[in-house]
């Protein structure tokens, strides 16, 4: 079964979607979205990813909580620097941090928790050295925003993945 239908619940989230954006139930879009989520759902299966089991429900809740308020804060930031023009002495750079992280779905999970928060974005991560390139729109103190990507994301993400 596997063999066939390597990730059913994928199979099952992208059909949905399909037929969510196609707002239609019609014999013909049932069986396209069904070849396109099989097909999506074989290629996943080519790139071999680590089974994560997920641990620690609450982290979960805690870290999706977290990331909401601080995507509605550095929203107002942005709009704030945007609107007025000033930056509270800070100025757009890079900066690389150090992470502990080796999980490949929490450095994904993080990637994503980075780039979806206004005013920063992932350009790179370092295997070899397990350094992140990060860019900041208002660096004021690169030393905050590491303890800040530490603490807050890092610690929950490797209770949840690792």
């Amino acid at each position: 079964m596997t063999r066939l239908l390597p990730h059913p619940l994928l199979f099952l989230a992208l059909l949905a979607m399909w037929l969510l954006l196609n707002q239609s139930v019609s014999p013909g879009h049932l069986v396209l979205g069904a070849i396109v989520a099989l097909v999506a759902s074989w290629t996943l299966s080519v790139f071999r990813m680590e089974r994560s089991g997920l641990r620690r429900p609450q982290a979960m809740v805690q870290l999706a909580l977290r990331v909401l308020v601080d995507i509605f804060r550095s929203n107002l930031a942005v709009g704030t620097i945007i609107l007025t023009g000033t930056r509270g002495g800070g100025r757009a750079g890079f900066m690389t941090i150090p992470l502990d992280l080796r999980s490949q779905g929490g450095l994904a999970m993080l990637a994503i928790i980075l780039t979806a928060t206004p005013g920063t974005l992932w350009m790179n991560y370092d295997a070899a050295k397990g350094e992140l390139l990060l860019h900041v729109l208002d660096l004021v103190d690169e030393e905050h925003w590491t303890t800040l990507i530490k603490q807050r994301y890092e610690r929950l993400l490797m209770e949840i993945f690792e």
